[in-house]
């Protein structure tokens, strides 16, 4: 296992250098000006060249590059060409509410999509499983902005119940987390809902039930363990997803977090914010899979690394 993990660890490095280089050519591509946007539309061309060889524009791509990922390897992630502030420091303060807004999310989506799934799967073909998909459809068939826009109409200005922008209080997590969950959940409860109803048809669940063995131990002790695993793999990815996805719901919510961060980065060419952001959703996602891979053997102890 610990060999394993390791060699998992090395080959996040030629992953991420990749990732780095695609990262730094396509901010480079996007159309215009950051020397331009950090002077100001009034200042003259004087002034932008000199805010050009200020932030390092002027100097060739190959050099530009180099510079970044040598200071990259030092924790030096650049200055912010739209605050003038560091680069880490402003993800540092971004960080918490965008990964408390992302687990919140992942936590009851689990709970209710899984709960949903497994319901859905023992009363295959009846009421509860019509239902469920149903409910399943429309979370992934509506857009996450229109749900946030809804849910904002309804319970914030049509009932006054919720706030709509911030995050200082756990009420504020309420509306952001349902729009941000609804997808995955529906996502968890479809898979949820293949995965169990293939376990149940297997002959050993037959014969904890010819045994006598109650419906409910068969279901949590036969089926959900050996139906966890796929599950868990669609999980991590979802998980990764939420976090990358988050950029929408905090943009409808104003949420005050990465993604948030990264659409005034764009909005703005802060090309040190912008390839240090999307560097780490890059990381985040690839050590959610390991996780994930990691976690495959607790499930399943008939399960070895090599």
């Amino acid at each position: 296992m610990l060999n394993y993990f390791l060699k998992r660890l090395l080959g996040l490095i030629p992953t991420l250098l990749i990732v780095a280089v695609l990262v730094f050519l396509f901010v480079h591509m996007l159309p215009g000006d950051p020397a331009r946007l950090a002077a100001g539309q009034e200042a003259d061309e004087q002034t932008v060249a000199m805010v050009r060889h200020e932030l390092g524009l002027d100097k060739p791509l190959p050099q530009q590059f180099a510079s970044f990922f040598t200071h990259m390897l030092q924790g030096d992630f650049g200055t912010s060409i739209r605050t003038r502030r560091p680069v880490s420091t402003e993800i540092a303060e971004r960080f918490l509410p965008t990964v408390m807004l992302t687990v919140t999310s992942m936590v009851w989506a689990v709970i209710f999509g899984m709960g949903i799934g497994i319901v859905s799967a023992v009363f295959r073909n009846q009421w509860p499983d019509r239902i469920g998909m149903t409910l399943a459809v429309s979370g992934i068939s509506f857009p996450a902005f229109a749900l946030g826009m809804l849910l904002m109409q309804i319970f914030s200005v049509q009932l006054g119940w919720l706030p709509t922008v911030g995050a200082a209080t756990w009420k504020h997590y309420i509306l952001p987390s349902i729009t941000l969950g609804a997808a995955v959940a529906a996502v968890m409860a479809r898979f949820t809902r293949a995965s169990f109803v293939e376990v149940i048809q297997e002959d050993f669940v037959r014969t904890a039930r010819a045994k006598g063995v109650r419906e409910r131990t068969v279901i949590i002790k036969h089926c959900l363990r050996n139906a966890l695993i796929p599950v868990v793999t669609m999980m991590g990815l979802q998980f990764g997803f939420l976090l990358g996805g988050s950029i929408l719901v905090e943009a409808v919510f104003n949420w005050p977090g990465l993604g948030r961060l990264l659409v005034d980065a764009v909005q703005m060419r802060d090309y040190p914010v912008i390839q240090t952001l999307v560097l780490l959703f890059s990381l985040e996602f690839i050590l959610i899979n390991l996780v994930v891979d990691v976690l495959y053997g607790y499930i399943n102890p008939t399960i070895r690394y090599k």
